[in-house]
């Protein structure tokens, strides 16, 4: 419900929002997250606290907003970001520039820790305005791969000048996000709709697979794999499309759903509970996709305070598989889809979830926490 919201309203628009990683062992949860901005003369990357939880109220309800710890000024637009681990994050530049910031703890500053200029480009290195965006950054420390409009693939590691790695022609368009499949494969999605699984042990600077929405060669802006089942991909594009893919077999989606009325920008599974997912759109929306096994017996709220139960059904693939998302069992198929913002106007950039939290920055230059996501 939004009444679990709390809303900080900052002068810029929010490209990216990301909870910094709990310590392995940590039961509280997530309280810092990262933003950055886009579109405007003097585009930051910002550090808050999630607020006070000394401020909750008799019945555990959250009050306060967010704080600003920190933050720096960075050189251009922010594409994408990622923490690399507790103190550091990987930023993405429209000025094809890759910068690994440090977040300083004790006295709450930032500063720039490392940067790759120019990693993508367009013409060269050196001209002047040769940098081509980077679209798309994913870690596995110390490991860094990064994606762009320039259709090049780097393996950056962090404690290296100079890239490990660089698939110069990896595409011949525009690639726009990445992910790690595991530790030696990534996964790219590209402006013409294709998904291409990438090994890094192989020399050859060539995909290992390519896999396609048919026909329609959509722009797929965005892709996240299921946290514990690495052959389950979920990718959204400009038509607002949600797709789930076996990357086992076939080369086309197992599902097709019918999301948002614009672009997607981020697609995301809960890390630990990944029977939920997330997206969020430019139509303004952020839909909650509950698949876990008790929907059935919850009532059915039929667009009754932007709930909507919906009945999917999916090509029928392997038996075997256990993933409500490739469930192919009609009794299953059952998907409680939930609009977190039932009347936002303006583009929903970003989003991430962590434990029972989630953070979303919006085109309306505002940034958002719910705290209580499952309660």
């Amino acid at each position: 419900a939004m009444e679990d919201v709390s809303a900080k309203f900052v002068s810029q628009k929010i490209s990216r929002t990301r909870w910094r990683p709990l310590p392995a062992a940590a039961l509280q949860p997530p309280d810092l997250f990262a933003t950055g901005s886009w579109d405007n003369e003097d585009n930051r990357i910002s550090i808050w606290s999630a607020g006070d939880l000394g401020n909750a109220g008799l019945n555990g309800e959250y009050h306060g907003e967010p704080h600003l710890l920190c933050d720096i000024q960075h050189n251009g637009d922010v594409m994408d970001m990622q923490f690399l681990d507790q103190e550091r994050i990987v930023v993405a530049s429209s000025t094809g520039t890759v910068t690994i910031f440090r977040h300083h703890q004790n006295n709450q500053t930032l500063s720039a820790n490392h940067r790759w200029e120019k990693a993508h480009y367009h013409v060269d290195q050196d001209t002047s305005c040769g940098g081509a965006a980077c679209t798309g950054v994913v870690c596995n420390n110390p490991e860094i791969v990064t994606v762009g409009e320039d259709g090049r693939i780097n393996l950056f590691r962090a404690d290296q000048k100079d890239a490990v790695r660089t698939i110069d022609n990896a595409d011949s368009s525009t690639l726009h996000a990445v992910t790690f499949l595991r530790t030696t494969e990534i996964l790219t999605v590209n402006s013409i709709g294709q998904l291409k699984i990438w090994d890094l042990r192989q020399q050859r600077n060539e995909p290992s697979q390519i896999f396609s929405l048919a026909g329609d060669r959509v722009p797929l802006h965005c892709v996240d794999r299921h946290p514990n089942q690495q052959h389950i991909v979920a990718t959204g594009g400009q038509d607002g499309m949600l797709s789930i893919w076996d990357i086992r077999q076939g080369t086309m989606p197992v599902s097709l759903l019918n999301a948002h009325e614009a672009e997607m920008w981020e697609v995301h599974f809960h890390p630990s509970d990944p029977d939920h997912l997330f997206t969020c759109s430019e139509d303004g929306s952020l839909w909650h996709w509950d698949t876990s096994t008790n929907v059935s017996e919850k009532p059915s709220f039929l667009h009754q305070g932007g709930r909507s139960t919906a009945y999917l059904s999916h090509s029928t693939i392997n038996q075997s598989v256990v993933s409500a998302w490739l469930s192919n069992d009609p009794t299953k198929d059952r998907m409680e889809i939930t609009n977190l913002i039932p009347n936002q106007t303006l583009s929903v950039n970003s989003l991430d979830v962590l434990g029972p939290c989630l953070v979303y920055g919006t085109d309306a230059e505002a940034i958002y926490v719910n705290r209580q996501l499952f309660a």
